[in-house]
């Protein structure tokens, strides 16, 4: 019989989901160590990631974990006239944006200069050396990090006391309110700087070595060869990593602001993040810090979706 009449049957489209299911089935079997493999991360992603999407119901309601979330009132957008209304939340926006501003334009292209520097030496000695020490603070916590910085330019640090023995004063860089977010971007900097290398490394090691050699062979010096071949065949990395960076624009580092807040005051270091925690779990204004959080969410994936037509229109394969 004809293969199309067979497919206007009735019962056509449950054959075709019984041999999908039954090629699922087969594929699962086939490769079912990387299954396994990624069995963790999908675990991780559903209990913290997709499962507590049911909690952003709090948004509307006037919530109190006493009652739960059958329990408490449903407020429709009450939340929301009260966040936009109050005061701090306008300097928590302008704060936020500043910060993430800054760091993506000079956190985010600082890896990418560091790998172009360190692929241009000569020596994969110095390379090695050089990106073990780079990698090296990505590995500490940010307690950690902000202990150091607190070692070398608080008020007891080292720079303060070079500063009273020059008779220039006192000086605690990590209380100045006014430095204070040229500060955070400097740590962000200092600390994935090297691990971010890693992704543009593997890119630029994909470009083919004939293009470099016909480059040199036609007169081409190292920034010439840097602008018109390991530029473009980074371009598609970057457009990516430059995409999933606007989602998370207004996610600034809430551990690393959190443990500097009380020495700069929160009129220079209030984010949405810590703004959530004080008034969302600290405050018991359940239903503000949620809609706080939700706002960000929709704007991070507003961005993401923008960015992404935005990349497709200009040329590149962008995220999805």
């Amino acid at each position: 019989m004809d293969r199309e009449v067979l497919a206007t049957r009735p019962g056509a489209p449950v054959a075709s989901s019984a041999g999908r299911v039954r090629r699922l089935g087969q594929a699962l079997r086939q490769h079912k160590v990387i299954y396994l493999l990624l069995l963790p991360g999908m675990l991780y992603f559903l209990a913290f990631h997709y499962l507590p999407l049911a909690g952003v119901s709090i948004a509307f309601m006037d919530y109190s974990p006493f009652l739960g979330l059958s329990g408490s009132t449903w407020t429709g957008l009450d939340n929301f006239a009260k966040l936009f209304g109050d005061p701090e939340f306008a300097g928590t926006v302008r704060n936020t944006l500043i910060i993430s501003f800054l760091q993506i334009a000079f956190a985010f292209p600082a890896p990418i200069l560091l790998a172009l520097l360190l692929n241009s030496l000569l020596s994969e000695r110095v390379k090695r050396m050089v990106q073990t020490v780079v990698y090296l603070p990505h590995f500490l916590s940010w307690v950690i990090v902000i202990a150091v910085w607190q070692q070398v330019l608080g008020g007891a640090g080292a720079v303060a006391d070079l500063f009273q023995q020059l008779g220039l004063g006192s000086v605690n860089i990590m209380a100045n309110a006014d430095t204070f977010k040229i500060l955070l971007t400097s740590q962000v900097i200092w600390k994935d700087v090297g691990w971010g290398t890693i992704i543009f490394f593997a890119a630029i090691s994909a470009i083919p070595v004939h293009l470099y050699e016909s480059a040199a062979v036609d007169g081409a010096g190292p920034l010439r060869r840097i602008w018109h071949i390991t530029l473009p065949g980074l371009l598609p990395v970057i457009v990516l990593l430059l995409i999933l960076k606007l989602g998370d624009v207004l996610s600034v580092g809430f551990e690393q602001i959190l443990l500097q807040q009380p020495s700069v005051g929160a009129e220079a270091a209030q984010v949405l993040d810590t703004f959530v925690y004080f008034r969302g779990v600290l405050g018991g204004d359940w239903g503000v810090g949620a809609a706080a959080g939700l706002l960000k969410g929709a704007i991070g994936t507003l961005m993401i979706v923008a960015a992404n037509r935005i990349a497709r229109r200009a040329g590149s394969e962008g995220l999805f």
